[in-house]
């Protein structure tokens, strides 16, 4: 496992601490405010290992309540409101500094054939073909924000690649869509939990900036504020997180500064295994001197 796979799996292996509670650890060498899949994915962590393994996660739904701090370690309650004959359903708190800052609700469901039919996977150049987007920014560093440029350049778990060049690459005016190549940078564990946790913790990387491409706006504009205002991740089938997916995403609406955005992952070979929603502030403010 390579060292970026094995920070992500440590950061997502909660650690029981009594019977349905569960610690979260801090990112690592974190700072500021916490990244709201990290959160996501902890929770969803803590609900899997209050359910039997034959059973695994078909969605998620979780609303931010307050920023988390990511040199902190997070404690998560998880509530067993049912188990049924076919469906488990938990509940999650997520506690820091005495404070919630997320609930969460899970959905489990055991194994069973059904009538079946997808979308068809958007047609697109393979990752291959895509320069990622750290190449990209660095041809033309002098004319981006910085904060941008520090986020690019700060190791990350997930190797992205866009297929078109979004805001702040390019500012053109175009539709609130965007589809991403995006894999787990090393091999992970075969344990299919850890590929669904990991799946929400990405799952949160860029998809609320769909909502303001349009306005030819990103994260790290300096009269820009975002923050993920709810999250939910529907997974339809098996997949790994350290193969090639794609990200495609669209933003239907926005206004009142807010934005909606949907989202669905597909495996290279056309598999639709997921499908994400997301509402977040998008507020329009003063610049900073």
């Amino acid at each position: 496992m390579s060292d970026l796979a094995a920070w992500l799996v440590g950061v997502l292996n909660v650690e029981p601490v009594e019977r349905d509670f569960f610690r979260g650890p801090a990112t690592p060498d974190g700072k500021g405010r916490s990244f709201g899949g990290q959160v996501i994915g902890q929770a969803l962590m803590a609900a899997i290992r209050t359910v039997d393994a034959g059973r695994a996660v078909h969605s998620l739904h979780g609303y931010f309540i307050r920023p988390g701090d990511a040199t902190a370690p997070v404690l998560y309650q998880v509530e067993r409101d049912r188990d049924g004959g076919s469906f488990t359903t938990r509940r999650v708190v997520a506690v820091q500094n005495g404070a919630v800052i997320l609930n969460l609700a899970a959905s489990f469901h055991v194994a069973e054939p059904g009538l079946a039919h997808q979308d068809a996977m958007p047609d697109v150049p393979g990752p291959e073909a895509i320069e990622t987007e750290e190449v990209q920014a660095e041809r033309m560093a002098d004319q981006l924000p910085d904060g941008y440029l520090r986020w690019l350049r700060t190791p990350r778990p997930v190797d992205f690649r866009p297929v078109d060049p979004r805001p702040p690459l390019d500012r053109r005016p175009r539709a609130p869509a965007q589809n991403v190549w995006m894999r787990v940078a090393g091999p992970l564990p075969d344990d299919p939990a850890v590929h669904r946790a990991a799946l929400a913790y990405v799952s949160d990387y860029g998809l609320l900036g769909t909502s303001v491409v349009g306005h030819g706006k990103a994260f790290g504009d300096a009269d820009m504020q975002f923050a993920s205002l709810d999250h939910a991740v529907w997974f339809h089938d098996d997949f790994r997180v350290d193969d090639w997916l794609l990200y495609a995403m669209d933003s239907p609406w926005s206004g009142g500064a807010r934005g909606f955005n949907r989202g669905r992952i597909f495996t290279r070979d056309g598999r639709l295994v997921a499908s994400v929603a997301q509402e977040g502030l998008v507020r329009q403010v003063a610049p900073k001197p």
